[in-house]
Formats: C-alpha cells, structure tokens, sequence
C-alpha cells in the first residue's frame, strides 16, 4: 500500500538506497573470448558492457572512471549492481555480473570503494556472492514475496548505463513467472518498473524497503527497458545466499529424469484426467530414478504427497530435497497409481531434473 501522509515512497527508496551498490568488473580478454554468457547479446544489454567501440566514455572504460595504464584496450570492463545482505561485507548479485571477472570494485553509495572477492557462485539461479572488507555497512532488510500481490507496487534500485545509482517504480505484473527458458530454476517476480542495462544484480524491492527480488533480466527488443523485467524472488535469494557464504556452493536433490508437460493430446492418449504433473520422456541411467523403479511414460504426479504441476514444480521439489534422502514418488503408469521409493541423489551443475 502507499505509505500514509504523502504518498511518497521516499522512505522506503531511502531505506533501501544505501545497501545497493556498484559493481564495476575488469576481463582479461582471452578469458571474455572463452565466455559464452557474456558474449551473448541478451546479456550485454542487460548487463551494460563496456565494450571497445560501445556506450561507454571510452574504449573499456566504466562511467566517470578512467583507465589505469594499459587497460584501454587489453582490459574491458563491465558495470552492474549487487545489493548488501549482512555487515559482514556480503554483496549478493548476478553470477553473469562477475563469473568472468578477473578483478571487482564494488562502489557505494556514500562513496568509498573497496576490491571484493567471490565467495560462490550458482549458474542455476543466476545468484553470486561477493565480499568487501570495510566497516559500517548498511545491510537491506529481507522481505518475503509471499504476501504479495499482482499489482502491488515495486521500486527497483542500481546503476542503469552507469550514470549513477537511479530508483525507479513500478508494479508487481506477476508473480512466479517460470518456462522463460534462461535457466535451470525459475520462478521470477516480473514487474514493469524500468530496468536498464547496469540494473543487474539491483535490488527489488516493496514500499516498506525491503528486498523482495535481485533484478536478473529484461525482455526488449531494443535493449531498453520496455516494462518486461524479471527478478529472483528474495526466498531463493535466501536459501541460495545461505549456501554460498556457508559453503561456497549449493547443493540440491537430483532424480535424473527428463520430463516434459502434459497436453490435450498426451491426457487423451494416456488416458489422464487433467494436464496436472510430468511425463518422464527419459531417464539418467544409473540415477536415482532408474534405480528407484521409475520408467520413460510414468507420469510424476507427487513428490513427498505435494502434488505436481508440471515439470518445472517437479524441477523445484526435488531441488529442494536433501541428497542421500527417500523421497516419497507417486506416478501413473498405465492409468494406474503407483508409489515408490526413491533415495535422491546430488544434482550437478545445469543439469535437469
């Protein structure tokens, strides 16, 4: 809701301001040549490259920053944005922001600048966690998406083109956006507020200031922002984070099946009663599936007795169950229910279910 009085929402801007910050990248060039994610045109623009021959002041030169000796050319740098977590020096951003990086300066708000180091990245939500050492930091308060609402209003915080730290506003368009097919674990808060490239790795976040989303992608055809921009919701900020600053890493169940979503046609020729669940089209031999009973033409209807939607929950569920534990798995197989036993397994990196 608006805040009472004026309607303004510089309290909550004001709240959240400070906690987000800067992030410029330096990339050794062979390495950027080696990098898929970078070089991808989607993510340029989103990502706000400086490139020789692009926006920037000068040839690989980040905003208002000039280049140390020799670093014109052989050292193109990147801007994006990150938002403090803890005061302990914990910045959470996008893994595209710094997965090629070479160097890090993280620039805040009042000011002072400081190298960070990666404490872990997750290709699979797109979520990194970097570190500074400096004191007095201002750490954003988490907020939950829960009780959000498809037009509740959002104001987004970072450093669009670099020209400097810019607050814009807009509403909640919907809630757990998922099948954009730009990673492995999806359930987006999408919004309409102006997301432009440098705003990766900003923060969402609600009239009260508090952090509901990491801004992670637009779609647009020009490059700029054309009210269709996406963020990680602040749980799976959470958990991931979490696992990161802990371990360096995150670690997820696994089943080791390729699924697909139910049609009209597949109901029909299965003989369902509704498009509800996930068709196992392929299976991981030797994994967890394989050996727990599972065959190509179930249909995974529940996992632990919560029922599936589609492969995409399927995905979600199992991501969320410890390795090494027994799941409760209940399918259909020739229009008959079954229920089976199946002990998870430890998910690699970008792989399916």
């Amino acid at each position: 809701p608006l805040l009472p009085a004026t309607g303004s929402y510089a309290e909550a801007a004001g709240r959240s301001m400070p906690s987000v910050v800067n992030i410029y990248t330096t990339t050794a060039p062979s390495r950027r040549e080696r990098n898929p994610i970078v070089e991808d045109p989607f993510f340029q623009f989103f990502f706000g490259d400086r490139m020789p021959g692009g926006r920037g002041e000068g040839q690989g030169q980040a905003p208002g920053r000039n280049p140390g000796p020799g670093q014109g050319q052989q050292r193109p740098q990147s801007l994006g944005s990150g938002v403090i977590v803890n005061a302990q020096g914990y910045i959470v951003t996008n893994a595209h922001v710094v997965e090629a990086a070479s160097q890090i300066e993280v620039a805040l708000a009042d000011g002072r600048r400081a190298q960070a180091t990666v404490v872990g990245a997750d290709p699979d939500t797109d979520l990194a966690v970097i570190r500074v050492e400096l004191p007095d930091l201002p750490a954003i308060t988490l907020g939950s998406t829960a009780r959000m609402r498809v037009g509740d209003v959002v104001l987004a915080i970072g450093n669009p083109f670099g020209v400097g730290q810019t607050v814009t506003m807009g509403i909640v368009s919907a809630l757990g956006r998922n099948q954009l097919g730009v990673s492995a674990f999806e359930n987006f808060v999408q919004t309409d507020a102006a997301i432009n490239p440098g705003n990766s790795g900003g923060a969402l976040i609600d009239t009260q200031g508090n952090l509901i989303g990491i801004n992670t992608l637009i779609f647009s055809r020009s490059g700029g922002s054309q009210g269709i921009g996406f963020a990680i919701p602040s749980e799976t900020v959470r958990e991931v984070m979490d696992q990161l600053i802990g371990s360096g890493t995150v670690t997820r169940g696994w089943l080791g099946v390729e699924t697909q979503d139910l049609n009209a046609k597949l109901v029909e020729s299965f003989g369902l009663s509704g498009t509800s669940g996930a068709l196992v089209s392929a299976l991981v031999r030797g994994g967890p599936a394989e050996d727990g009973g599972v065959r190509p033409g179930d249909v995974l209807i529940a996992i632990e007795g919560k029922p599936i939607a589609n492969s995409s929950a399927l995905l979600n569920s199992i991501a969320a169950l410890k390795p090494g534990s027994i799941a409760a798995v209940t399918l259909l197989r020739e229009r008959k229910e079954v229920k089976l036993s199946v002990k998870i397994g430890t998910r690699p990196t970008r792989k399916r279910a």
